[in-house]
């Protein structure tokens, strides 16, 4: 395997030449370059929308074609299997409103997944009086895993729906969707549906391989503008009703479930990201897979060795196998916010604090307070320098008598 070369993926990103380090990529990567000229050139050429027989429309809407099928590619599915959104929490919340179940029809949702794919499952329980059931890891730790086996206790021939996390946008362990999808379709008609915004930026992914019903994402988190993605396997979509209107096709999950005309040059643009990761790309997973090992290693070394004054949440190991390099943990003693606010002072380190849309794993599950904890998420172009001025800047703090 070649070295990975991360000033090669550092200079495909105008944002990296300025003077600020970014480590808050969980909440949102940079833009690749060339994404960027993308949407520049659509606007330029092709602003219109489909359907005409001129030159801009038809421009406009192969642009288009490309990026709905860049997208399925990204993840081994078929075109008519995605669907485009303005983020995840809406394309989760609009696909809530397309299932018909009916009254005590069971749904299981993880209690220790972000927001955006929780409160849509839970109004759909309440509207639709169905019985929900909180999927909740039996061991109190500051590790806390969904595990297939404790999901089994939970289904029943009414389970319809089953949703958690490919990894925490909090914790950055790793779950085993493929396992979870074989216990989940043990019920005949049983739906599962992961958030995998915070897995997508990591690792190549392979739908059909997974086993998963529905799979989100969001694209500006994988280096691209802010659009979402939904795949929807076309046997799932047979029990979705259209949210479109009464005249137009109801046949892909796009036609099912995005509403009105939008994106266009932001999903034109995906092609850029597409290519840029794959395998002759700068940005490769398999070259960049060991650097940000290398990356989680050297800070979570430095966590690992102060446990009477940090707690680490999610794995504890720098393993790539079983977590990210997105990392939350709090410091005793001292508020979270408060050490991050001093930092932004005093260095060009850009990271967060707080609990990111997590609040029932952060605030329930972790019995953390209001600041949360403190996360420093890294990607590819993030350099083993930056970390270590990071992790020199963050000790002097820390060491500070308060």
């Amino acid at each position: 395997m070649a070295d990975f070369d991360v000033q090669a993926a550092r200079s495909q990103f105008p944002a990296l030449q300025e003077d600020q380090v970014f480590l808050d990529n969980a909440g949102g990567s940079q833009t690749l370059g060339t994404a960027i000229e993308a949407i520049k050139d659509y606007l330029i050429k092709s602003n219109t929308q489909f359907g005409g027989g001129y030159k801009a429309s038809k421009a406009s809407a192969s642009r288009y074609n490309e990026g709905v099928e860049a997208g399925a590619q990204f993840l081994n599915a078929q075109k008519d299997e995605i669907a485009y959104g303005s983020s995840t929490t809406q394309l989760l919340r609009n696909l809530s409103f397309t299932f018909q179940f009916e009254e005590g029809d069971e749904i299981v949702v993880s209690s220790i997944d972000h927001e955006a794919n929780i409160a849509p499952w839970k109004d759909l329980a309440s509207r639709l009086k169905l019985v929900l059931k909180s999927w909740t890891p039996q061991q109190n730790s500051t590790n806390p895993k969904l595990l297939p086996e404790e999901l089994k206790s939970l289904l029943s021939s009414k389970t319809r729906l089953v949703t958690c996390t490919h990894a925490s946008n909090v914790l950055g362990t790793i779950h085993d969707i493929k396992a979870i999808a074989k216990v989940v379709h043990t019920v005949p008609k049983a739906l599962l549906c992961v958030d995998g915004v915070a897995y997508a930026p990591h690792r190549p992914l392979d739908v059909k391989e997974l086993g998963v019903d529905f799979y989100v994402l969001s694209w500006y988190k994988i280096f691209g503008p802010h659009v979402a993605m939904l795949y929807g396997s076309r046997k799932a979509q047979e029990q979705m009703h259209s949210l479109g209107h009464f005249f137009n096709p109801h046949d892909t999950l796009e036609q099912k479930i995005s509403l009105g005309s939008g994106y266009y040059e932001l999903v034109q643009s995906i092609p850029a990201i597409t290519s840029y990761l794959s395998p002759s790309g700068a940005g490769s997973w398999d070259k960049s897979a060991s650097h940000e090992s290398l990356l989680q290693e050297t800070l979570l070394e430095y966590l690992n060795s102060k446990p009477d004054t940090i707690t680490v949440y999610g794995e504890r190991s720098a393993d790539g196998k079983v977590r990210l390099p997105v990392i939350s943990f709090k410091v005793a003693g001292r508020d979270s916010g408060e050490i991050v606010q001093a930092l932004e002072q005093s260095t060009n380190f850009g990271f967060r604090w707080g609990a990111f849309y997590s609040n029932s794993l952060v605030n329930d599950f972790l019995g953390l307070g209001a600041d949360g904890v403190i996360r420093v998420s890294m990607a590819h172009y993030n350099t083993l320098e930056e970390i270590k001025g990071f992790i020199e800047a963050f000790d002097a703090e820390i060491s500070k008598k308060h």
